[in-house]
């Protein structure tokens, strides 16, 4: 279903104010580059600022302290938030299951489940299990026993949540997701590797977003822990007994190894990892593809490989880059050397 809007109306969705025709209509999004006459676009880095000039687009969200532009703008005081809503008004409708519980679905008679829930076909809900309300479980996903889960939550299909696992409120597990496998346990006795049993478990607490194909492993004994507001993206491997804080956020194919504690609001660039038993303090900044292995505190940026504190990291890099012409420098004074020495072992 497509969506027409005027800037004014779409002024009203975000919380901004039209500097220009109000009456522009507006029937989609596009990237500054792309976007055509019809289409709004956004600004949020003042170094993209010059690329409007050379843009197509109807209309363009920008910083209510915006300057001069060649088209309709919505100025905004938090653009960020803007965009989001601007989005989500042009966003298409989600596909979600029917309310009720599909007939395709096994739920354990020990279960209970909440109010108002939407069950997809083929899930499976397990022994024990406690639901809240106004749950939607997409097809195919499995809620192992004795697991509780909040209020509003969203599990997209194939999610696996394994036994035993605590579930807050609004949690948002995406598809192909993995809660509460077994970690990384082994000894190795008699020429092979044997399993040490994991029988902890896993606790997302509320407002956590889990990505598609991502990981949480139990721990071998209390709880593996991801706290609220937390946000994982996709690929993400969380190993036991890991303890995360609130409002963290993890790119792509990052990994924390077991036993590693996270503080708070600290961001981790895609591919980053840590080693195992680490603290890793509150409002840290970790580069992509980084590696930390060592205490990291508060509110410190590290990258590198090992990390190291970013603008050593920087410094060690741009060495790095001048080592071709460090190295013909070289050649050029041992040459110079010889030649000087070359001339004072010449007979007089």
């Amino acid at each position: 279903m497509s969506r027409c809007y005027t800037l004014e109306q779409i002024a009203e969705i975000v919380g901004g104010t039209v500097r220009g025709d109000s009456r522009v209509k507006i029937s989609g999004v596009g990237d500054i580059s792309e976007a055509s006459p019809e289409q709004i676009t956004w600004v949020t880095n003042a170094k993209y600022a010059a690329r409007l000039e050379s843009s197509r687009a109807g209309a363009a969200l920008v910083a209510s302290d915006f300057g001069p532009a060649p088209m309709p703008v919505v100025l905004c005081d938090h653009l960020d938030r803007s965009v989001a809503r601007l989005l989500g008004a042009f966003a298409r409708p989600v596909s979600r299951p029917e309310p009720g519980i599909h007939p395709t679905a096994i739920v354990h008679d020990t279960a209970r489940i909440g109010p108002d829930p939407a069950i997809g076909p083929h899930v499976v809900i397990d022994a024990g299990v406690e639901i809240g309300a106004s749950c939607v479980i997409h097809a195919g996903v499995f809620v192992g026993r004795d697991t509780t889960v909040g209020d509003g939550c969203e599990f997209w299909p194939n999610v696996v949540i394994r036994d035993g696992c605590v579930i807050g409120s609004r949690v948002i597990i995406h598809a192909n997701a993995a809660i509460g496998a077994d970690g990384l346990g082994f000894y190795f006795d008699e020429g092979c590797h044997h399993k040490v049993p994991h029988v902890g478990g896993v606790i997302l607490e509320d407002d956590v977003e889990i990505g598609a194909c991502a990981c949480v492993d139990r721990a071998k004994f209390g709880h593996t822990v991801v706290g609220r507001g937390t946000k994982i993206d996709n690929l993400v491997q969380i190993a036991h007994n890991v303890r995360i804080g609130a409002h963290c956020v993890l790119a792509g194919q990052s990994g924390i190894a077991g036993s590693t504690h996270v503080g708070s609001h600290s961001f981790f660039g895609g591919h980053a990892g840590v080693i195992d038993n680490l603290v890793i303090g509150n409002r840290v900044r970790v580069g992509a593809k980084s590696l930390i292995t060592h205490n990291t505190p508060d509110d410190t940026m590290v990258s590198g490989y090992p990390a190291q504190e970013h603008r050593k990291e920087l410094r060690k890099e741009a060495a790095i880059r001048r080592l071709p012409e460090l190295a013909a420098q070289v050649k050029e004074l041992l040459a110079r050397v010889a030649e000087l020495e070359a001339a004072l072992n010449r007979p007089s």
